[in-house]
């Protein structure tokens, strides 16, 4: 399925284009609308679609300043420009941003449909072409691109002094010179190990990723690659790698079982504190807990009431188990605990004890570098009788490492992403104030909570399992339904008393989310 976002300031067309095309058995989405093009740049980001529709005349942002703005961040989003302007002077503009289709209005719904499969039939032809993985290796063969990537790998580990870094940035056509700098690392993993699939979006990867701005970036080993965010000022070289991040995740994720984690170092500001900002990704990205779910991670992420990172000693080899398990790794932690205790037949209790014993103190010590005290969290676990118990046979012995085990695991994950807690908080506060105003974004949320919009989705998405659009949405449809049921108020008013512009729109996004229309979810 092919998501499409649409964006238009006439709720006549909106409504026409979005009720009037069978979405779903055309292998597309409906993503989502807006009526300007500052709202859908913001919706966009976060939403990620395939295809823009969007009019060229609008308020604030016309539809030829968002399709370029969309380019720059989101390269691989085809556009379909609508217009009622047959000038030359418009289409020539469309075709030098890169737009896929430009229509003119009047036009039906078979106009649009035939955009969109040839739309579609271009996505499906890109995506061959850039995940060939010969193209990719032909490529990184070339003279040029192996110069550059020996010299950015020189850069990001300080191998390279200043004067040459100087000298060869203009030679090679890298022009790294900015005020801030942040390094940014991505593993990509595949599930079962498959290592096509992992070339393949490591090439998806390599090829969108030339049209970045503000950004060089290179693959250090098989699937880690390295980027070079920079920016004019902090804010700026925040955003645009937290922009880079999510675009990496998203072009990732486009192959099936692949995800990616990221690790954002430090930000610095000069080429030669690069090496700083590389180990500091680095060390990150070494403690990372890799389980085939996306993840974005800076040092905040994992930092440890205020100190460093989790530093537990590495001789106790199930303090190390500990340090990077997780929940699925808890049978086979238990399975080789078993099986150390079966190699010694007769002494189950004695083994088993030891064990415990060993989990307990492994456990205690990583509450203690959490900043908690077992002794309160989880007292039960020191007394004798607790051990003593648990070791009588197997089957309680199995209980009490799973509760063990599990209860190590929540407490240190709650604690590494528990320092945005207060931000989520209150951007769901000022969410459940001000939902009924349309005009409450990604980026005016952004705003309230002092982060940068990329910044705020990517802690939003992952701390709510949930998109910021999807988490809005959601508390807007929750409020019509609480009014259908409490008051006699029209559909249309309920609508805009939500945030929604467009009453058509929000008895679309109603359905879709309950499987009723307003009016029959009020008469049930």
């Amino acid at each position: 399925m092919y998501k499409v976002f649409l964006v238009d300031d006439e709720p006549i067309v909106l409504e026409g284009i979005r009720s009037k095309i069978e979405w779903e058995s055309l292998g597309f989405t409906f993503a989502g609308e807006a009526t300007d093009g500052e709202i859908a740049l913001s919706m966009i980001q976060e939403i990620k679609p395939d295809v823009l529709i969007t009019d060229i005349k609008m308020p604030f942002m016309d539809g030829l300043q968002l399709s370029a703005s969309i380019k720059k961040i989101q390269p691989w989003i085809k556009i379909i420009i609508l217009s009622g302007h047959d000038e030359f002077d418009y289409a020539k503009k469309a075709i030098s941003i890169g737009i896929e289709d430009y229509l003119l209005k009047p036009f039906t719904s078979e106009d649009i449909i035939t955009s969109l499969k040839k739309v579609s039939q271009e996505i499906d032809k890109e995506r061959k072409q850039l995940s060939d993985i010969s193209k990719m290796k032909e490529e990184l063969k070339s003279q040029e691109k192996l110069l550059q990537k020996e010299f950015l790998n020189n850069l990001v580990h300080g191998s390279t002094d200043i004067n040459t870094v100087m000298a060869k940035d203009s030679e090679l056509g890298l022009d790294l010179i900015s005020r801030y700098y942040r390094i940014l690392i991505s593993k990509i993993q595949c599930e079962d190990n498959d290592s096509e699939i992992q070339q393949e979006a490591c090439s998806l990867l390599n090829s969108y990723s030339t049209s970045w701005e503000q950004t060089n970036s290179f693959f250090h080993h098989q699937n880690r690659f390295v980027c070079i965010c920079k920016g004019a000022s902090k804010e700026e070289v925040e955003d645009n790698t937290y922009r880079i991040a999510e675009s990496i995740e998203h072009i990732v994720s486009q192959k099936e079982k692949c995800s990616v984690t990221t690790a954002i170092g430090k930000t610095v500001q000069h080429l030669s504190a690069i090496p700083d900002s590389y180990e500091d990704a680095k060390r990150i990205l070494d403690i990372a807990i890799t389980d085939n779910q996306n993840r974005i991670l800076t040092s905040d992420d994992i930092q440890i009431n205020g100190g460093g990172l989790l530093e537990l000693k590495e001789n106790d080899p199930m303090v190390s188990k500990l340090k990077y398990a997780t929940t699925s790794d808890i049978k086979s932690i238990i399975d080789e605990s078993l099986a150390l205790i079966k190699s010694n037949p007769g002494q189950f209790q004695f083994f088993a004890s030891y064990v415990l014993v060993d989990l307990i103190f492994a456990v205690s010590k990583l509450i203690e570098n959490l900043g908690g005290d077992i002794k309160q969290l989880k007292p039960e676990i020191l007394q004798r009788t607790y051990v003593d118990t648990a070791s009588m046979n197997e089957e309680k012995f199995i209980t009490s490492m799973e509760d063990i085990l599990n209860f190590a695991l929540n407490y240190r994950n709650s604690t590494i992403t528990g320092k945005y807690g207060d931000i989520i908080l209150k951007a769901k506060k000022y969410i459940e104030e001000n939902y009924s105003d349309p005009n409450t974004t990604l980026t005016t949320v952004a705003e309230v909570v002092c982060l940068s919009p990329n910044h705020f989705s990517t802690i939003f998405s992952q701390q709510c399992k949930t998109t910021f659009i999807e988490y809005l949405t959601n508390v807007r449809i929750e409020n019509a339904k609480r009014l259908l049921k409490e008051t006699d108020k029209k559909g249309y008013d309920i609508a805009y008393d939500c945030g929604f512009s467009d009453p058509h729109y929000f008895s679309y996004i109603f359905k879709k989310n309950t499987g009723l229309t307003p009016r029959e979810y009020k008469s049930e």
